[in-house]
Order: C-alpha cells, then sequence, then structure tokens
C-alpha cells in the first residue's frame, strides 16, 4: 500500500519566495544545509504570550555553531534576536515573573549565567564561578535557579578547582584507573561528576545538592535540562541519576532523585523498585502529580518509554500508557492537567499526540514530520518541527489538530532558493511479509524520461529511522541535489512501528535488516521504473556502517560501491573496545565469553573473505563508541585484498562529524566517490 507524504503548509510560504523570483534558485547542497539557521530548545513564557528559543548559526570562519537568544509572539509577531554577542548564548529560562530571561554564556571566558530584562538594557552576570556551568532552570518561586558544575565526587567547586591545577603541574602524564569508564561517547573520563547546584537569586553560595554522590545528572552524554525539575513549591528539585556504583556501563537503571534545595536531607530515590531507566520529571499544573517515563527492562536502551504518574509529594506510581504502543520523545501537561502533549515516533513520523492522563489513551494531533518540544501556550500548542525539505521552525496549533499556524519561517528564504527533491513514503512486504516502510527522494530536477543512479542509504541505531525530518550529518537533499535517488528503509529493529518490531532485531543484526534492505531494493526499483539499478551504491553510519561491512561479505555481488561511516568489523572485539556496555550485552544477548556465538554469528570480520565491492572508509579519532582501529581494520582489510579503497579519517571528529568544514569535506568525499563508481 502506498502512503504519500504531504509536505507541511510551510512548503508554501517557501514556494512563494521563489515564485517571486527574488533570487536564482540552485541544487541543494551540503553548503545550503550548514547555512541553515538552527532553532532549538523552544520555551514558552508563563503567560503563553511569547517564546524564547536557541538560533544557532554555522560560522564557517570560526569552523564552529553560534548560538544566540531569539525572541518570538507566539502569534509568530516581533521576531527578534535577544543577544548577539560573539561569545555563545543557550539556554534561556524564563523568570517565573515573566519579565526577564536567565541563560548560559561564555561571554565572560566560561559559560556561566546570566540575565536579559525583555525591555531592553545589557545582560548581567548573574553567577562568576571558576568551573563552567551547565543545564540551567529556574525556580516557580522567583528564588532560585539550579545548574550543574564538574566537580570531584565529596570536593567543594573551589577543592575540584584545586586539585586540577596541581594535576596540570605534575611533570607526569599517566592516568591510574580503578574503573570504567575510562572513556565516554568522545571524552576521557577524569573522576569529575556533573552535580546539581542551587544559588540564590539574590545572591549566595552556589550549594551542591549531590554532594558526596558519585552519579551525574543530568545522564550522559546527552541528557539534558529535561532530566531537572522543581517542585512545584520551589522547595526542591526532582532529578535523573545513574546511582549504581561500578555497574554504570552496563547499568541503564536511570532513577529519579528528590533533594531539598536547603541541603537538609541527602537525595532520596523515587525510583528505587523499578531497574530499568526512570527519567524526564513534569510536574502537574496543579502540583499535586509528579509525572515522569520510564522503561520495564532492566539493560535495554531502546525499550519502549511509558508515562507513569506518582501522586507528590508521596504516593505509589501508576503507568499510564502501558497499553499504548508509542514511546515519548518529549512529553508536556496540558493546562487543565486533562492530557499530556506528547512527540512519538510514529510510522516514519515523529507525530504530536494528546493522550488523556486519566485513561492513557492518544490520539493524534498533527502526523507528519518530526515534532519535538511540545509546550501550552494560552488555548494552543507550540512545537517544534521539521521535515524532508525544511529544517527547524516553530508552529502552534489548537488541542484537536485544527488551524496549525507557521510562528517562524527563519528559513524560508533559503529553503525556497535551494531546489530539493520531491519524497515519499510507501510499504513493501519485508521479512515474513512484514509490513516495512521505506522513504524515496527523488532528484533535483527531476526528468520521468531519464535512469538515475540511487543512493541507498542504511540507517544507524540500529534502533533508529531514518524518518520525515532534515538531518544535518545524513540528509537525503545532498544526494538529490548531486543527482541520485535516494531509498531509506526502516528495516526491522526501526522505532516508530511498535515495541515488537523493534525489538526484532536483538541476536538478528544480520539477518531480518539485510532481508528487509534487499526485499526493499527491489520494491524500490520495480515501482519507480526511472531508478537505474545496475547503479547503486549502499551507504550507512554506525549500525549501518556495521550493515555495510555485512553485505560486502554477504550481498557482495549487487552494488557498485559502498560507503561505511564508523561501522564496526569485528563485533566480538567491539565489545572490549567500546565503553556502553548494556548495548552490546542486550543485542547480543550476553558477553562474548556466556554468549560467543551471539557475537559471531553475524560478526562481518568472518566473512571477509567474500569482499569484492569498492568501498569509500571513514572515521573519527574521537570516536570511543565504534573505535577507530575499527574502520582502520576496514581499510587494511580492503587493501589488503586488492579492492578500490580510500579511508578519510578525521583526528577531530567523535562518531559525528560536527565542524562545519569537516562536512563540507566530508560530502564532497562521498559524492566524489559515488560519482567515481556510478556516474
Amino acid at each position: 500500500m502506498r502512503r504519500l507524504v504531504f509536505v507541511s503548509f510551510f512548503m508554501s510560504i517557501c514556494l512563494g519566495f521563489s515564485q517571486a523570483g527574488l533570487e536564482e534558485t540552485h541544487p541543494f547542497s551540503v553548503h545550503d544545509m550548514l547555512a541553515m539557521d538552527r532553532i532549538s530548545d523552544c520555551q514558552v513564557s508563563p503567560d503563553g504570550k511569547w517564546i524564547v528559543f536557541t538560533l544557532r548559526k554555522t560560522d564557517l570562519e570560526a569552523n564552529r555553531g553560534r548560538t544566540d537568544i531569539w525572541l518570538v509572539g507566539a502569534d509568530g509577531k516581533n521576531l527578534r534576536p535577544l543577544t548577539s554577542h560573539p561569545a555563545s548564548d543557550s539556554n534561556a529560562r524564563w523568570s517565573a515573573c515573566g519579565k526577564c530571561i536567565f541563560f548560559l554564556s561564555t561571554r565572560s571566558g566560561s559559560s556561566q549565567v546570566w540575565r536579559i530584562r525583555l525591555d531592553g538594557g545589557e545582560a548581567q552576570q548573574v553567577t562568576d564561578l571558576p568551573l563552567d556551568v551547565s543545564n540551567l532552570v529556574a525556580s516557580p518561586d522567583k528564588k532560585h535557579i539550579a545548574f550543574t558544575v564538574e566537580v570531584f565526587p565529596g570536593k567543594t567547586i573551589g577543592e575540584t578547582v584545586a586539585i586540577l591545577k596541581e594535576r596540570q603541574s605534575r611533570k607526569a602524564s599517566g592516568r591510574l584507573y580503578e574503573r570504567i569508564f575510562v572513556r565516554h561517547w568522545d571524552t576521557w573520563k577524569d573522576g569529575r561528576r556533573s552535580h546539581l547546584f542551587v544559588m540564590p537569586l539574590e545572591g549566595g553560595e552556589a550549594r551542591d545538592l549531590m554532594a558526596g554522590m558519585d552519579a551525574d545528572t543530568p545522564s550522559k552524554p546527552f541528557g539534558g535540562t529535561e532530566e531537572i525539575a522543581f517542585t512545584p513549591d520551589g522547595k526542591g528539585l526532582v532529578f535523573t541519576a545513574r546511582d549504581v556504583g561500578n555497574k554504570e556501563p552496563w547499568s541503564t537503571n536511570l532513577d529519579l532523585f528528590y533533594v531539598p534545595i536547603d541541603g537538609s536531607k541527602k537525595p532520596v530515590c523515587l525510583t528505587e523498585k523499578n531497574e530499568a531507566t526512570d527519567t524526564t520529571p513534569v510536574f502537574s499544573p496543579d502540583g499535586k502529580t509528579l509525572a515522569y517515563l520510564a522503561m520495564t527492562r532492566p539493560g535495554y536502551e531502546a525499550d519502549r518509554l511509558r508515562i507513569v504518574l506518582m501522586p507528590w509529594p508521596e504516593g505509589e506510581p501508576r503507568m499510564l500508557t502501558e497499553k499504548w504502543d508509542y514511546s515519548p520523545s518529549s512529553f508536556c501537561w496540558s493546562p487543565s492537567g486533562e492530557a499530556f502533549y506528547v512527540a512519538a515516533p510514529n510510522l516514519g513520523q515523529t507525530s504530536l499526540f494528546a493522550v488523556d492522563t486519566r485513561t492513557g489513551q492518544g490520539r493524534i494531533i498533527v502526523k507528519d514530520g518530526t515534532i519535538s518540544s511540545p509546550a501550552p501556550a494560552g488555548e494552543r500548542i507550540i512545537f517544534e518541527m521539521n521535515n524532508l525539505k525544511s529544517p527547524v521552525e516553530i508552529y502552534s496549533v489548537k488541542p484537536d489538530g485544527s488551524d496549525m499556524q507557521v510562528v517562524t519561517a527563519i528559513n524560508a528564504k533559503k529553503v525556497a532558493t535551494a531546489r530539493m527533491g520531491y519524497y515519499e513514503q510507501f510499504t513493501f512486504s519485508g521479512w515474513k511479509n512484514e509490513t516495512v516502510y521505506c522513504y524515496v527522494v527523488k532528484p533535483v530536477d527531476f526528468d520521468s524520461s531519464k535512469k538515475y543512479p540511487v543512493a541507498f542509504l542504511i540507517h544507524g541505531g540500529p534502533q533508529g529511522s531514518f524518518g520525515n525530518n532534515f538531518h544535518y550529518r545524513w540528509n537525503p537533499q545532498a544526494y538529490a541535489g548531486a543527482g541520485y535517488a535516494v531509498i531509506m528503509v526502516d528495516f526491522h529493529g526501526s522505532v516508530g512501528y511498535g515495541q515488537a518490531f523493534t525489538d526484532s532485531i536483538r541476536g538478528d543484526w544480520g539477518g531480518k535488516p539485510l532481508e528487509d534492505l534487499k526485499k526493499g531494493l527491489e520494491a524500490a526499483l520495480k515501482k519507480y521504473t526511472w531508478m537505474d539499478g545496475s547503479r547503486v551504491g549502499a551507504l550507512g553510519a554506525s549500525f549501518g556502517g556495521y550493515m555495510v561491512n555485512w553485505i560486502a561479505g554477504n550481498w557482495p555481488d549487487r552494488f557498485k560501491c559502498l560507503v561505511n561511516h564508523d561501522g564496526n568489523l569485528d563485533e566480538r572485539m567491539a565489545y572490549f573496545d567500546t565503553e556502553e556496555l548494556w548495548f552490546p550485552e542486550w543485542d547480543h544477548m550476553g558477553t562474548p565469553w556466556e554468549n560467543p556465538q551471539g557475537y559471531e554469528k553475524h560478526n562481518p570480520v568472518n566473512f571477509v573473505k567474500n569482499w569484492k565491492t569498492p568501498m569509500l572508509v571513514i572515521h573519527g579519532a574521537l570516536d570511543y563508541r565504534v573505535v577507530d582501529t575499527q574502520g582502520i581494520g576496514t581499510f587494511n582489510a580492503l587493501q589488503r585484498r586488492g579492492i578500490p579503497s580510500k579511508l578519510l579519517y578525521f583526528p577531530d571528529e567523535n562518531h559525528w562529524v560536527l565542524k562545519p568544514h569537516n562536512s563540507i569535506l566530508w560530502h564532497e568525499t562521498v559524492l566524489g566517490w559515488l560519482d567515481q563508481w556510478l556516474k
């Protein structure tokens, strides 16, 4: 069954720019991708009339992104920047009175809290600590702010600074570890923890509310302010932490903790009974209920998140959405407390839902696109949304799904001047004839009389998705703009299709996904006759890179060329190389010494003897999740077997390529490789 994906009405605005002939258009490229301004972290004012957000612009000269704080009316009027300092400004939070905004800035030489009034005037510095401040939240009683600082457990900020200075003065550089993590994501561990501090707004000492606690809040490496919340009376904080001792690298047991801001008591665990993840505390408008997200299976990072309700200040938690087979990525209460507004993956979209707080039943408010950060604003819902032809903009909609309006159109002109490929979604019968979804993007300036080469993109995760979103690393429009058709299959293991579909990849990395990829490619080539099946290249990163290596040995005659970004060659050795051990232990059903077959059954290194397809290998030196020796080993094998191959190595990138000029080089190299073999 074919399902067309309709581009949001935001694109009609962009089309208006194009038709007006304000600027000559051109095919989309990496330069257009980098030129887009990135909106994030929308925060609605207490009266619901204003929205403050972070806007990131690419600074090519500095080779980085630069962020400022912007303000816009909830009705889309009076858009303006609040900050324009060359330093980085981000993490804006409203004061309870709504008359000023707190934010983080590096303008003093380190990351500190600043404050700016809406009615004008210069920003004023609020904190002046000798260490960087992160993850700012403001209390509802106008009296305190909370933030995180990296300190050694049991040590004050001053003592931490002294230890760091003493270490820097040493002539020996060796570090001694007694437990793992040794390194995590892209950072070597030095013993410090991200602790929660609170400080009176009128001034005073910053108090460590986690003193002596050997854990981080928010969770690393990707947790943020959504994992921290003031209690309704402003006298306490609820935060997320993984306090499991030396089990940290193989435990997903995040818990919620409560701590009074006066430091009179140590943090108390609120979710001790659940040994799986508990996170994202959100209090109800009347202050009587704490809602949060929870998983039920320990050790599984891609388990379904359920909404849980806990009477406040005490009471037994109740799982609200056990029967609702969606996993919220973000959520908030409605003003009445009768519903949650929830963003959750949904069949290749991340849709906006309303979930009844009594029954747990959900209904779709906005279906298409990738939606995040919903928040009530009077009688409307504010949210961020992007899709395959537009980066994030801010929208509003009524709770019944009617009257959707554009709040910002910051990138409208840039989108209109970059010609993009039209996209649609279709389904086919995959593994065991189960329905599998796939996106296709047409080449820019599509001509049905021509035959086009194909870029076959394979997503990472593996519990991920190539959905209806504007990606800044794997954007299909970059290939469409270069004259390629793009195919993206959401194989078994992908999210948004029900938890059973996601779970099905466990212990079967090279099985169901490969069958889906084979059938998906065949179905797309049969359906879209303008695709040239004799000129297809497969590309993937992370799990997608693993799959490229697996394809090289188990589907070696299908593709003209391959691109492997940060993919494992040897799954057995990858267990010993990586950092978060819960991931391979769950997906491969144990440790390598307990279940060696779980690592060898679908191990690409065992099939190098079958390799013959030209491959471009890309890896970052700071990737501690899929370590760089996996990429170098892949390149070694290719070279030793005499297979045409190249290695693009980034000494300053992690699992992702983030620096603008590195991104340009990445795209130029990848597209050059495809052109060499497919054109």
